[in-house]
């Protein structure tokens, strides 16, 4: 089997994601950090910030993003059209929306902008404002290494058609239930998805979440899908 550079993964709690690119890059996922109980404290800063992607509007997604983008003012900062215009009027620089369907490239990655069955809003000042569609994003690397965040998302069929396109190699994937999919959801979405790994994310967090990394063991199980399952605790790298 070939083995392409991949980045290393660390899992800040509940759905944000750090991403180290084999060059050094820090692309940070769904930034919420400073009020994220799962999230490490030592974690919540970084010594650089080089791009932002931005799944959807809710607050467990990008509360932290405009005072991260200030601070470090990252290369790109990648969303929906929508989101990306809220964050140029909260004085975010270097915003670059997108729309479901499209890719754009950015440190000499390859993101792809993908359907998310959710809601998306954002919580400005008391008002909630329409932050466009919910979205996951499908990142490859120049070697070929890909890997699907789905965002807060429903089971859909047609991530299918996800696999068919973008061939992503590990998903993280919500299993907590109540906003999102429960675990054997998600085990059925790695059979359509056909990845080789999956990450479980937007589970723990809150007791509403009751999803767990076991059920989705148990429940891949159950479905006979031969995809391996890496368990991440809140500051776990991979």
């Amino acid at each position: 089997m070939i083995q392409f550079p991949r980045p290393k993964f660390t899992y800040l709690g509940h759905s944000t994601i750090r991403c180290d690119l084999p060059g050094g890059e820090v692309v940070l996922i769904d930034p919420w950090v400073d009020g994220n109980p799962s999230c490490p404290d030592e974690l919540k800063s970084f010594d650089r910030i080089d791009a932002m992607l931005i799944t959807h509007g809710h607050a467990d997604h990008i509360a932290d993003a405009v005072a991260l983008a200030k601070r470090h003012q990252p290369e790109v900062v990648i969303s929906t059209y929508e989101i990306c215009q809220w964050l140029a009027s909260k004085g975010v620089e270097n915003c670059s929306g997108m729309n479901v369907g499209g890719t754009q490239e950015a440190l000499g990655i390859r993101v792809s902008q993908v359907q998310a069955v959710h809601t998306s809003c954002i919580e400005d000042e008391g008002q909630m404002l329409y932050g466009g569609s919910a979205t996951g994003f499908v990142v490859k690397l120049p070697g070929g290494y890909s890997f699907y965040h789905a965002g807060d998302t429903a089971l859909f069929s047609d991530m299918q058609l996800i696999a068919d396109l973008y061939r992503p190699q590990l998903a993280f994937l919500p299993i907590g239930d109540h906003f999102t999919m429960d675990p054997r959801q998600a085990a059925m979405a790695c059979r359509f998805l056909e990845v080789r790994e999956v990450i479980p994310v937007h589970w723990g967090t809150f007791p509403l979440l009751t999803g767990t990394p076991q059920q989705l063991e148990q429940e891949l199980a159950n479905l006979g899908v031969n995809c391996r399952m890496i368990t991440l605790e809140p500051g776990g790298v991979y």
